[in-house]
């Protein structure tokens, strides 16, 4: 796999990092969790493939304890408010003097700087900084969040991928880490560089919900089906558009010009009526096969049975998780390879990972005393 050799050592946060480092992960990274002990060993989530290690940073000896891992670790994965991990002796300055070629990410909501650099928030926060928001959602309704997959998992996590392959691709160049400081703010904003490009260009001119591509044109939206599901329709080329009319059996010559704006919301009244005529399998057996761009929105229970998915393997099963999206992209030499195994009881692997960075087993005894590791294991059912 692309990454096989590489370590990472991820201290445990909310859906960004874990998603961030289940990436790496998937795609042959090392990665060590080190989750905060006094769960009592519950399933760390999005850590796919990864190991776990519970471990107390608040304290002296637990942070030292991390020290010794980053000075053998090729990446670490941090996901606190700007000031948190100096406070515990345990910032880049600290750890690349220790390990110059150690790559340290910081994944946070509003990054390293700025006024609001140490206030709390969420996706929908950092969405609505970046200036995306204002531009999601339906007409003359308030602007919406597309649940927490923009700045959370794009922008922030996805985004803090990306730099860490960066830095670990220039490092093969310098030989030395860097610090990438990925917050979700301008991770988010920069994919949504296309809207920056486009302004003027008459992409954009109507109010929110009322353009080419957030809803408002009638050939670029979604339609009830008469058995209760939707349609989704995308046909803005001529050549489409006409093939989405003639799978309606409408006739173009009795509808309004297709970019007349004005008649809009009368079109998209039309096309649900005749939507709502038959049901979405029924909508399948017209469309699929046709350059109509006009498919099915399929639910969970029904994604991974779709002929194209399973003709592609696109949906896998991850243990007791049930189905889960195979990782992407797909590699044609070193494809990603996903742990079919359960996600780790945090602290399930405390043990050998400290023995595999060097740690006797007297040491080891010691920390679980003191209660700066705990370890926690599946009991078996005799």
């Amino acid at each position: 796999m692309a990454l096989r050799g590489v370590s990472v050592v991820e201290l445990a946060g909310l859906a960004p990092g874990p998603f961030c480092g289940m990436v790496l992960a998937d795609f042959g990274a090392q990665v060590v969790r080190v989750d905060r002990p006094g769960v009592g060993g519950d399933v760390s989530l999005l850590s796919r493939g990864k190991r776990s290690l519970a471990l107390d940073l608040k304290r002296p000896r637990g942070a030292a304890v991390l020290r010794r891992l980053c000075a053998r670790a090729d990446v670490v994965l941090e996901p606190f408010r700007h000031g948190v991990m100096e406070k515990l002796q345990l910032g880049p300055e600290t750890l690349q003097r220790e390990n110059p070629r150690l790559i340290y990410a910081r994944l946070s909501g509003f990054g390293q700087s700025g006024r609001f650099s140490q206030v709390a928030g969420h996706d929908i926060n950092y969405l609505a900084l970046s200036g995306v928001l204002s531009r999601l959602g339906r007409s003359g309704e308030n602007p919406y969040a597309p649940l927490n997959l923009v700045a959370d998992f794009g922008g922030g996590g996805l985004m803090c991928a990306l730099g860490i392959v960066l830095a670990l691709f220039e490092r093969t160049r310098s030989g030395r880490g860097q610090v990438i400081d990925a917050n979700m703010v301008e991770g988010a904003a920069y994919l949504s560089s296309f809207l920056w490009k486009t302004q003027n260009t008459g992409l954009w001119d109507m109010p929110r919900g009322e353009n080419l591509l957030d809803g408002g044109a009638p050939f670029y939206t979604t339609y009830r089906t008469a058995d209760g599901g939707f349609m989704a329709v995308g046909a803005i080329e001529p050549q489409f558009y006409k093939l989405l009319i003639k799978g309606l059996g409408l006739k173009s010559e009795e509808l309004p010009n297709q970019m007349s704006t004005a008649h809009w919301p009368e079109m998209k009244k039309t096309f649900a009526d005749v939507f709502a005529k038959k049901t979405k399998a029924e909508w399948c057996q017209i469309f699929d096969g046709t350059d109509a761009c006009v498919t099915p929105v399929l639910t969970f229970e029904e994604v991974a049975h779709h002929g194209h998915n399973k003709d592609r393997g696109s949906f896998i099963t991850d243990g007791e998780r049930g189905t889960s999206p195979r990782p992407a992209p797909v590699l044609s030499n070193t494809p990603a390879t996903p742990s079919s195994k359960r996600d780790p009881l945090v602290g399930e692997h405390s043990e050998e990972i400290l023995k595999e960075f060097g740690f006797s087993q007297e040491e080891i005894n010691q920390l679980k005393a003191e209660k700066i590791i705990e370890s926690h294991k599946i009991q078996a059912n005799l």
